[in-house]
């Protein structure tokens, strides 16, 4: 499967400690090839990766990176990235297989959530979001994170502003060009207009993946619980 990572932000919240979130270090390693890790140990073997700011130093880090088996990553450069993230989500059509994970490059999830996303749905689903219901999880920003109200399997509402919510958004979605198609007459889109296009017309639908780690690297709270998470994985 493929698998769309948007690292075309500027990451200004981790600025004090890294010049671009997918450049972090993460125990030894760029956060990127810490995706990638992961999504190789998930079995995907397709990894896009959507560039923006501090473009060519991005880059450069996905072509050093090496897979299982020599896999190793394309880019793509979206030179409107200072736009909202669903340009650089339309910026990847062109290069869309039939379906395929949409990422974000400051979410580090574990191989069992791109797994179970992976695994959760069909052309024909619309949109998949991998969804943690977890509520209160230290790991979780309240304040920041996003929010998602389910109800019979299907998102009903999503934004970091709503009240009544049942789940978070892990940042994980299986897409097909049926996103692309809602995102494309918006002016300046976010990833979150189009879902919420989709979940109007009843095409957004949700999976569990609560019995997995994932974390949003947003700012050096964040980064600290990150870096403790994967030195004790490598300890075991």
């Amino acid at each position: 499967m493929q698998a769309i990572i948007l690292a075309a932000g500027m990451g200004t919240r981790l600025r004090s400690l890294s010049p671009s979130k997918p450049l972090t270090m993460i125990a030894g390693r760029p956060l990127l090839h810490r995706i990638l890790d992961n999504l190789a140990g998930a079995g995907i073997t397709r990894p896009l990766v959507v560039t923006g700011y501090r473009g060519d130093e991005v880059a450069a880090a996905a072509a050093a990176w090496r897979g299982p088996a020599g896999l190793h990553a394309e880019t793509l450069h979206n030179p409107c990235w200072d736009q909202p993230n669903g340009v650089s989500v339309l910026a990847a059509a062109p290069r869309l297989e039939k379906q395929a994970l949409l990422i974000m490059a400051d979410h580090l999830a574990s191989p069992g959530v791109y797994r179970t996303v992976a695994a959760s749905g069909s052309p024909a689903a619309g949109l998949v979001l991998g969804i943690d219901r977890r509520m209160g999880h230290p790991w979780a920003d309240e304040s920041d994170v996003t929010r998602v109200a389910t109800r019979h399997g299907r998102i009903k509402a999503i934004g970091k502003g709503i009240c009544t919510y049942d789940a978070h958004d892990c940042g994980v979605f299986l897409v097909t060009a049926e996103l692309m198609a809602a995102l494309a007459p918006l002016p300046a889109p976010g990833l979150s207009d189009g879902v919420r296009i989709l979940a109007g017309r009843d095409r957004a639908h949700v999976v569990d993946i609560s019995a997995h780690d994932w974390i949003d690297i947003d700012d050096p709270r964040a980064l600290g619980f990150a870096e403790n998470w994967v030195g004790s994985d490598l300890n075991r």
